[in-house]
This record gives structure tokens, sequence and C-alpha cells, in this order.
């Protein structure tokens, strides 16, 4: 994002060119995937990258709550620069907790039923996830009401974030009808942008733009990779990942087997396009391929995905306030630790193993 305080300002610079960054800044790009509340370990991710002023973002791709993370975040940031966007998704993250019609637990805190923040067996969330398999979003919500959008429409001035060309923004959407994927541009960010890259089939209606219809962008880009690869001038892209890629053990009851289709569905475009980009980078690092249209790229990932494992699917639907605040600590916390032992490393060498990772 452009920050004065970060940039050796030029009379030569402009918004087509890379900012000159004062020396020690390491520049950057997040991929942030989506995953419902759990988006809330994202806010606190980025809250500690914001609370660095040697970490300078370039550009964002993000999913469902990735997305709203990224245009919350860069509004923020326009308005109020580093202190804004991190005071942005605080505000949007706890006005989440109190949203109308957004599910809450009946048994908190109840042995066997809601133990911590798993609320597989919480009544709520239970009737909840059967109601969305006996009917469709249409016929459960004939208003088309979303306090959701709402919300964002309120936060978030996109018209002032569609004329900023030099934000870097790139949000992901299904398109239902052809099974491609479409990655939307600052320029094009609006509310309902948002709302189809994190609409769920199965608790929403397909969201409509120049005529198509799309639905979450997990499916097929979650989140993309390569526009921060060809349109951003970092060369060092940090995926913070939020979908568990690894379980040690082999699901046993019907809603651990749907919690690990759910995980396997919205991992599966993420694993393929690294898969295609480590193989090339490989190349290009070896001397093999020498081609000025590809160039290496340094991979990073922050993630807390034994902790994040154990809460199970309905959780991503949970908003209580004491849970997204418990998200957002533990966002904060394991980024702090990533930086701690990653700083050094940023700009010269990847810090995973993408191969290992994603092959």
């Amino acid at each position: 994002m452009p920050d004065s305080g970060d940039i050796d300002k030029s009379p030569t610079d402009d918004a087509a060119q890379p900012r000159r960054l004062r020396p020690g800044v390491k520049r950057i790009s997040l991929a942030l995937q989506g995953g419902g509340s759990h988006g809330a370990f994202t806010w606190g991710v980025m809250h500690r990258l914001m609370s660095d002023p040697s970490i300078y973002i370039d550009g964002i791709s993000g999913t469902s709550a990735g997305a709203m993370n990224a245009a919350v975040f860069a509004d923020g940031f326009l308005k109020g620069r580093r202190q804004g966007a991190i005071d942005a998704l605080e505000r949007f993250w706890l006005r989440i907790a109190n949203l109308p019609g957004m599910p809450r637990g009946l048994a908190q805190g109840i042995p066997g039923i809601s133990d911590g923040w798993a609320v597989d067996n919480d009544p709520a969330f239970m009737m909840m996830d059967i109601m969305t398999r006996l009917w469709s979003p249409a016929q459960l919500n004939p208003m088309k009401l979303n306090p959701l959008r709402d919300l964002l429409d309120e936060l978030v001035d996109f018209p002032g974030l569609r004329a900023r060309p030099d934000v870097k923004l790139f949000v992901t959407a299904s398109n239902v009808r052809t099974c491609k994927s479409r990655v939307f541009r600052t320029h094009e960010l609006t509310s309902q942008v948002l709302m189809a890259s994190a609409c769920l089939p199965m608790m929403f209606e397909a969201v409509e733009i120049d005529g198509e219809h799309y639905w979450d962008g997990g499916y097929l880009g979650n989140p993309a990779i390569y526009p921060l690869i060809h349109e951003c001038a970092s060369s060092d892209v940090v995926i913070v990942q939020i979908n568990p890629l690894v379980r040690p053990e082999v699901p046993k009851t019907s809603r651990e087997i749907l919690n690990r289709i759910n995980e396997m569905t919205f991992n599966s475009s993420l694993v393929r396009e690294m898969a295609g980009i480590a193989t090339i980078t490989s190349l290009v690092e070896s001397g093999a391929l020498n081609d000025d249209r590809y160039t290496a790229v340094r991979f990073h990932q922050i993630s807390a995905e034994e902790e994040l494992a154990q809460y199970g699917a309905l959780s991503k639907m949970n908003t209580e306030r004491s849970f997204l605040e418990h998200l957002h600590r533990l966002g904060y916390e394991t980024a702090d630790k990533w930086i701690t032992e990653n700083h050094q490393r940023l700009g010269w060498e990847s810090t995973i193993d993408v191969l290992d990772k994603y092959m």
C-alpha cells in the first residue's frame, strides 16, 4: 500500500512505477484465504504486519473473508495510513460480532456440547446446518436480506477505493455458468463483488455481476496467486493459510468427512497453482528456463493449522465476539513469531519448501 513513510520519493515516481523504498524496508505481497469467521485470524496477522514499519505491502489477493479483509484494510489505510488500517479491521470484525441474523451459540461452555469454540454439537449451529441442507437460500431468505453487505457499504468508501490505481487489490469469484474464476481488480470493487467472492451456495443465492452469476471464489482460487506475481513489484508472496492442508488422522464421522471435503475443495486451487509456480521457479533458478516473461518468486506462509483445525467446520460461522478476538490474538501472535524468525530472509529466499508443501 502507498505509504509516504516507507517511500524514498523521486520526481519521476508515478502510479505505474514500483515505489523505491527506504533502506531496510521489506516489500511483500499478501495472499489471503477465505474461511468464514476464521478470517479473524487474518485480521490479527495484518494487525501485526502493519505494526512493523519495516514491512511494505505491495498488493493483496483475497478470497471470501480474505477479500473483505483486503478491502477494509486498504480503505482504512487510505484514510489513516497504518493506524487507519489497524483501526478499520478492528471496527469491521467487532461490528460483525454484533450483526443481526448472524448465528449465536446456545450452549457455550457446556462440556460435550460446546467445548470452548468448537460448536459442531451446539444446537443452534446444528439446526442452521440442517436448514441449509433442506432448503435453498431463496427459500430461507426470500427478501434477500444481507446485513454483511450493508456493513461493507457503510464502512468502505468503494468509489474512493476504485479511484486509486496505485492500490493493488485482487478479489476472486467463481463463475457458476462457465466454471472459471474471475479476478476483480481495484477499479472494479464494490460490496457486490465482495459478496460474490464470499457466496457459499448453500447459504446465499448466486451474486449477479455484469450478467454473470458467481459463487464463492474459494472453489476456483483461494486465493489467486498469479496477479501478485505479474502485477506487483514484490517477489515475496506471503500466504496467510486458514484452511488446514494436513490432518494427522483420517476422518471417521459424517461431519468430519464433510469438513475434510470442504478443506480439500477450498485448498485444491491453491495447491494446483502453487505446484505450477514452484515448477517454473525451480526451472528459472536452475537456469533451465531463460525467459524474461518468467521470474523466480519467493514464498512464505503464516498459518496456525493445528490450532484452527481443532475448531471444526461449523466454527467458521461462529461470530461470537470472544471467538473473533481469540482468533485475532492467535493471528497476531503467529505473525509476530513468523516476523521474528523470518524477517531477515525476506527479499533473499523462500521460508517454506514449496515443493514439499504443495506437491
